[in-house]
C-alpha cells in the first residue's frame, strides 16, 4: 500500500477511534448526571465501542493481515451487540425495584402493573 493511503487510514482510525472515546464519556456522563437510569440508556456505549473497535481494525489493516485480528475485533462489536441490551434491561429493573426511576417520566408503567398482579396472585395463594 501507498504511504498516503495509510496515512489516510490512520486519520480515518484516529477519528473513529476518538468519536468512540467521546461517546463512552458522554455516556459515563450520562449514568451520573441524569436523575434516573433509564435516561442515558446503553446505546452510546455500544456505539462508541463499535467506532472504537471500526478504528482499531482500520488500524491494523495496512499493519497485519492476520485474518484472526479482524476477526477478534468482530467477535467482540457482535457480543457486545447481542448481551447490551440485556444488560440494560436488568440495569432498569434494578433502578426501578429501587426506586432510582422517576415514575413521572414514564409514559406507561407496565411492570408497575405486573407487579400488582403479582402480588395478588401470592395474596391469593395465601389466603387458600
Amino acid at each position: 500500500m501507498s504511504d498516503e493511503f495509510v496515512q489516510v487510514l490512520d486519520w480515518i482510525a484516529m477519528l473513529c477511534l476518538l468519536a468512540g472515546a467521546l461517546l463512552t464519556l458522554v455516556a459515563g456522563i450520562g449514568l451520573i448526571r441524569f436523575p434516573d437510569l433509564l435516561s442515558p440508556g446503553a446505546k452510546p456505549q455500544v456505539l462508541g465501542l463499535l467506532l472504537v473497535l471500526v478504528g482499531l481494525g482500520i488500524r491494523l489493516i495496512p499493519v497485519e493481515t492476520n485474518v484472526f485480528n479482524i476477526g477478534t475485533l468482530v467477535l467482540v462489536g457482535l457480543f457486545q451487540v447481542v448481551t447490551i441490551p440485556v444488560a440494560g434491561h436488568i440495569a432498569a429493573r434494578v433502578g426501578y425495584r429501587s426506586g432510582r426511576i422517576r415514575h413521572d417520566l414514564l409514559v406507561k408503567d407496565a411492570l408497575a402493573e405486573r407487579l400488582a398482579e403479582k402480588e395478588r396472585v401470592q395474596e391469593a395463594e395465601r389466603a387458600e
